[in-house]
């Protein structure tokens, strides 16, 4: 489901809930926007496992003994940054440009790990989907937490992609029995996408939230002319941590490499 967003579709400075996990129990997280202005200080020790992951813009981030600046400038052409810490400790953001936009990510751990700030060269990035299905799910896919890269007391996934516009991603149709969220920006801002959500179409645009329960299938696509960006945040079952999806049998032959898609005969 779509989280509602009231016009216009810009956030307040300072800390913007979007979905709490009181509220939406079967998401198992917490996730809002931290917008900060320049010299605007935010400072959390929530006893919640903690993701921060900029946006855009710049921002001073101090925690144990350490303080980075970190710069990004825009979210198509730049890679992310994410500071994740564990419960209980101690996180200062400091504005240092106006504007700048942090995705924050909250859920319960009881478990203990270090803290790490995650660099682009830290992370995964990928162009998929070149050379397969015609060339339409062509876009990039940044991995920023996994099994792979986050401490195992982790209990998140953590990522990005930017569709390339007219472009498709989730495809062939994928479900998962983990939570889900996806957050979305558009480049130009005006532009808007559409996402098959089990058995219904959701209009995407500037800003929006949605909130995927488990086992519902979510392919997506973005409109001709623009870049569709989104952030997509798993929580791990404590049980069944998500280590790959699962598709839907009946579109899988589009991925065989002598699939034959129309026009071609």
């Amino acid at each position: 489901m779509k989280i509602s967003q009231n016009e216009p579709r810009e956030f307040e400075p300072g800390y913007n809930e979007i979905i709490s996990k009181e509220e939406h129990q079967d998401i198992l997280m917490d996730f809002g926007i931290l917008k900060l202005n320049k010299d605007q200080v935010e400072v959390n020790n929530e006893d919640l496992e903690r993701i921060y992951l900029i946006i855009k813009g710049d921002v001073l981030l101090s925690w144990n003994d350490q303080e980075v600046t970190v710069e990004r400038p825009t979210f198509t052409d730049d890679g992310p940054w994410a500071l994740h810490v564990p419960p209980k400790l101690e996180v200062k953001l400091t504005g240092v440009s106006d504007e700048t936009e942090i995705s924050v990510h909250k859920t319960e751990n009881d478990k203990t790990f270090g803290a790490k700030l995650y660099t682009p060269e830290d992370c995964v990035i990928e162009k998929r989907g070149k050379g397969t299905m015609n060339g339409t799910g062509t876009r990039i896919v940044r991995t920023i937490l996994d099994k792979s890269l986050a401490p195992e007391n982790s209990k998140f996934m953590l990522g990005e992609d930017v569709h390339y516009p007219g472009k498709w991603a989730g495809f062939p149709s994928h479900y998962h029995p983990q939570p889900e969220i996806y957050f979305y920006k558009f480049e130009p801002e005006n532009g808007f996408g559409l996402l098959k959500l089990g058995d219904e179409g959701v209009l995407l645009e500037q800003n929006d939230t949605v909130k995927i329960v488990p086992n519902l299938s979510h392919p997506q696509v973005a409109a001709p002319g623009y870049a569709m960006y989104f952030i997509w945040i798993i929580r791990h079952l404590d049980d069944n941590p998500y280590i790959e999806p699962i598709y839907e049998p009946e579109h899988e032959w589009v991925t065989s490499d002598d699939a034959k898609i129309w026009p071609e005969k």
